[in-house]
């Protein structure tokens, strides 16, 4: 089985394999396509793994990482990693690391040598978990995070996002570890790493949040977290468009948060994440997005144009129509389902304006719907197909576009 590939090769940004590894003036390497899309297409100044401003955007080749990477590519999958035999010995000296962690000037080092230990070792997590390992972390998060906001210390921020990295190795699904993770002292750094940490912190953050949603039922897990800093930086996240990874991540808090009851006090309903702009965000990262992405942003957008301020949005965007109709009969059999749905919201669901409607038509949508009466899909989905070409059909046909040879089959809708 092929190993899981060194943090070492891993783009910061796209946290993939770098093929063409490029070194940046703060002397972080990136993968050249995804460093040259953060300066030039969005337009960025700053290093991404560490928020610092660059006064040049020169990109230096890392010939030396490239050589190892194609080495260790060319090797393939070596049968054991020496670290295999010194598991036990590590696990033994846990106690004894989780003693010294929080005094130790050099925190980042051993939270790194605690994760290679944790990484796929079931025994270790467990022991980690018995002698209080959580707490350890969470208290030195915290600190971490106090000392980073005083005085700007980005070493000290850094120890929070090695911290939440090992955080994430434990599985985190039994009631005793969520407790924990849900107290402020926890919570409030993983929010912050999700808001402002590197490219891999905010993976294991969005994962942290992923894993103690499954795990809390009912529990809220945004009671301790401004919710609405996060979700603006979410969808900043997704604006930036960094990498699938992040925004598929991102989309899944997302879904989260707006999952629950806006009842329960701290999550938002889906007025307030319009009212940051999401819709505008979703209807852009649909062009470029991946499958997984294209049918995560779909059933937001769905759940956002059911109420009204939602549809509003969406009919307001120049390019909406046009994006979600691009994904019908493209994507997948999910995200048509969802396509359609948002569709039938903007167009069935309350009156929708002239200008939907004449993108419906122009942009190929209609045509798209009355394919989707003749193959296979699901009964919800023709039902919203047939509805929409029912009420709107006569307001169509007046378009010089619309295919002279869909006019019989409306009469036959009819």
């Amino acid at each position: 089985m092929a190993t899981e590939s060194p943090q070492l090769f891993l783009c910061p940004i796209s946290m993939e394999l770098m093929e063409d590894p490029v070194t940046v003036a703060t002397g972080v390497t990136y993968e050249r396509r995804s460093i040259e899309r953060w300066f030039f297409k969005y337009g960025k100044a700053t290093c991404p793994a560490t928020m610092q401003h660059l006064a040049s955007f020169d990109l230096t080749p890392n010939h030396t990482l490239k050589r190892v990477i194609s080495s260790w590519a060319e090797r393939g999958s070596s049968p054991s990693s020496p670290t295999d035999a010194l598991a036990p010995m590590a696990r033994e000296r846990l106690p004894s690391v989780l003693a010294g962690i929080e005094a130790t000037p050099f925190k980042v080092t051993a939270l790194k040598s605690l994760r290679s230990c944790m990484a796929l070792d079931v025994a270790a997590q467990d022991k980690f978990v018995a002698y209080d390992g959580i707490q350890v972390l969470s208290r030195v998060m915290a600190q971490a995070l106090a000392e980073s906001g005083a005085g700007g210390d980005f070493s000290a921020f850094r120890t929070c996002e090695e911290a939440a990295a090992v955080l994430d190795t434990l599985p985190l699904s039994d009631d005793a570890s969520v407790d924990l993770v849900l107290k402020p002292e926890c919570m409030r750094p993983v929010a912050a790493l999700v808001q402002r940490g590197s490219a891999e912190a905010r993976l294991h953050a969005m994962s942290i949040l992923d894993k103690v949603s499954k795990a809390s039922g009912s529990r809220n897990w945004t009671a301790g977290v401004d919710v609405d800093d996060m979700v603006k930086s979410l969808l900043d996240l997704l604006s930036d468009g960094a990498s699938s990874k992040l925004s598929s991540r991102a989309l899944d808090v997302l879904l989260d948060v707006t999952a629950r009851s806006p009842s329960s006090g701290r999550a938002r309903s889906g007025k307030d994440v319009v009212e940051v702009g999401a819709v505008r965000v979703l209807v852009e990262l649909l062009p470029d997005a991946d499958r997984h992405v294209t049918e995560r942003a779909l059933l937001l957008l769905k759940r956002l144009c059911k109420c009204p301020e939602g549809r509003l949005a969406f009919a307001e965007h120049g390019l909406a129509v046009a994006a979600v109709s691009r994904t019908v009969l493209r994507v997948s059999g999910l995200a048509t389902k969802l396509a359609v749905h948002v569709l039938w919201l903007v167009s069935c669901a309350a009156r929708p304006s002239e200008k939907v409607l004449d993108d419906l038509v122009t942009n190929g949508a209609v045509a798209k719907l009355l394919a989707l009466l003749q193959v296979e899909s699901s009964t919800s989905t023709k039902e919203k197909a047939a509805r929409m070409l029912r009420v709107h059909g006569a307001f169509w046909k007046q378009y010089p576009c619309f295919p002279a040879d869909l006019r019989d089959y409306l009469k036959f809708l009819n």
